[in-house]
């Protein structure tokens, strides 16, 4: 089975993936944890503590927290949802009476199915039965019309809006400042004009990727987009959030997929995109790709899209360091050949091995992953190899490169089981020149296990670069400690310690997760003011009602 080849999954609140499948933390990981101080909350060497909380206790009041048994996710009643103030009252009346009753609810069970992303801290948040952050209502509008409909009754009273479809974001892309109402996208989920001449298709928002690419693939086309979301996202969600998926190297980020789209604000529709590029002013399609919603709600995009890979190859190297490492990938990047995937573990996340943690420390040295995909690609492969060779690159063939493949999307669904363990796990991640990654990777590093360990609780963090390009190159950090007593404060305070060292050491506070509510401050410190006035006047004239996810990526004026 190939990422294309992946069923639609419907994600269910407060925990990753597909509910049917199911992983088991390895016997060798648990022993593992137990160094770092992991156990699970409430058992003291195997026993129940004394005076742990009672995990079948009744429904937390709104806002409340209370201990839920490890892994469950706890459903909140209707009642124990927040009364919708008497504002957004007035909204949901008027909204049902444009989109049809059917097509809003307020429904506690629906709204909140629509709270918080899949970070870490919304997930422990949502294991705690903490509401704050649900959306008042929550409306399924059928098309662009309905969305301007949409804006311009809650622009008119004042209500804030917040665009949904797959609901992945990472940094708080889903909480704004203040009551709201989510607008659900799901519906929008047509695949448009297919120009096979220019080899563009139209694609609406709330398409996920995975039905994207079952609906191209009997067309004979991929869209090539694989990010570690994948099951869960949506079309409008990578144009929003800028994406990258596992075959940058090859396919580009989305963001240099998207030729045109169409956008509707408060104020009425922007489309964009005459022609694949243009002398004609800014461009403007880049101010709205990675606006998060607080610019307008992207409906629609046109999109590359390349013809479906006859071949298919993925093999692992090792190098003797991420140092020796680094230089290879980046001889890659700037003179060639280009793999379509590209990756390069640490150490630590190589002895660790996401992809098959049934051998955790069975792995010295650090692995590269390279990917290929096209016609007739052994002339490139062979080509790559030389390079990797002579920059001390040793093969470990295909087997390999296939058990990352196929364990890719099986790493995110460890999160859950760890947590239920007491194990705090999250991720963040940077990008900068290559000149500066080394001093950056080891000011990340050394930042979260100064914050985490003044804290008691010394962590285990892995690195990776998975996305190259000639100047530079990401760098994705995972974490692993045991949990404090508030692990959501605990977290906070170790990711604000990284962002300070990101910022310090040259790179960029984000390279594909986003900006939302948790990176605002930091993106406003790298751009620095002007800029931020500047896109906060696009804001007042395209938004003069400050509806549009407020309090996401832009600070208020």
């Amino acid at each position: 089975m190939t990422e294309s080849d992946l069923p639609v999954v419907q994600l269910t609140p407060g925990r990753w993936g597909d509910p049917a499948q199911t992983v088991e933390v390895p016997e060798a990981a648990l022993a593992a944890l137990k160094h770092l101080g992991v156990r699970r909350r409430g058992v003291v060497e195997g026993k129940e503590e004394p005076g742990a909380p009672d995990a079948s206790a009744g429904a937390a009041e709104p806002g409340a927290a209370r201990a839920v048994k490890p892994g469950s996710a706890r459903e909140v009643k209707p009642g124990s949802a927040r009364e919708v103030e008497p504002g957004s009252a007035r909204a949901v009346e008027r909204l049902a009476e444009l989109l049809g009753s059917e097509w809003v609810s307020v429904d506690g069970d629906v709204r909140w199915a629509h709270t918080r992303g899949y970070s870490t801290p919304d997930l422990l948040r949502f294991r705690a039965g903490d509401t704050t952050g649900m959306p008042a209502a929550v409306v399924f509008p059928g098309s662009h019309e309905d969305v301007l409909a949409v804006l311009a009754a809650c622009s008119e009273l004042g209500v804030a809006v917040v665009p949904y479809a797959g609901g992945t974001s990472v940094v708080g892309g889903l909480a704004p400042d203040g009551e709201f109402v989510a607008v659900d996208l799901r519906r929008l989920d047509q695949v448009g004009e297919l120009d096979e001449i220019s080899r563009t298709v139209r694609l609406g928002a709330g398409l996920r990727g995975t039905a994207a690419e079952a609906a191209l693939k009997p067309m004979g086309y991929t869209l090539g987009h694989f990010p570690q979301s994948y099951e869960g996202a949506s079309i409008g969600g990578y144009a929003a959030t800028r994406s990258s998926g596992q075959s940058s190297a090859g396919y580009g980020r989305f963001d240099q997929m998207v030729v045109g789209m169409t956008v509707a604000t408060p104020r009425g529709t922007v489309e964009l995109g005459r022609a694949p590029m243009s002398a004609a002013g800014p461009d403007l399609r880049q101010l709205w790709l990675g606006s998060e919603g607080a610019l307008g709600i992207i409906t629609s995009v046109v999109v590359r899209i390349r013809p479906r890979p006859a071949e298919r190859f993925f093999e692992g190297w090792r190098f003797g360091s991420f140092a020796q490492g680094l230089d290879a990938i980046r001889r890659l990047a700037q003179d060639g050949p280009l793999p379509t995937v590209l990756r390069l573990s640490d150490e630590a996340e190589t002895a660790v091995n996401l992809a098959d943690p049934e051998v955790l420390g069975g792995a010295s040295g650090v692995q590269a992953i390279v990917g290929f995909e096209g016609t007739a690609t052994a002339v490139r492969r062979a080509a790559v190899a030389e390079v990797l060779a002579d920059a001390g690159g040793e093969p470990l063939g295909e087997e390999a490169g296939e058990t990352w493949r196929k364990g890719r999307y099986r790493a995110p669904y460890l999160r859950d089981p760890l947590l239920d363990e007491g194990a705090l796990v999250e991720t963040l991640e940077t990008a900068g020149f290559w000149s500066k990654l080394p001093e950056l990777k080891a000011a990340v590093t050394d930042a979260l296990v100064k914050s985490l360990g003044d804290q008691g609780t010394p962590p285990l963090v892995l690195c990776h670069v998975s996305h190259v390009y000639e100047t530079g190159a990401s760098l994705y950090f995972t974490v692993v400690c045991a949990q404090a007593e508030d692990p959501v404060a605990q977290w906070r305070q170790a990711k604000t310690a990284a962002s300070t060292a990101i910022g310090a050491a040259g790179g960029t506070i984000t390279h594909h997760h986003g900006v939302g509510t948790d990176h605002r401050d930091a993106y406003a410190a790298e751009i620095g003011p002007l800029a931020i006035e500047s896109l906060q006047a696009v804001k007042r004239v395209v938004d003069p009602e400050n509806i549009l996810s407020p309090g996401i990526l832009l600070p208020e004026a």
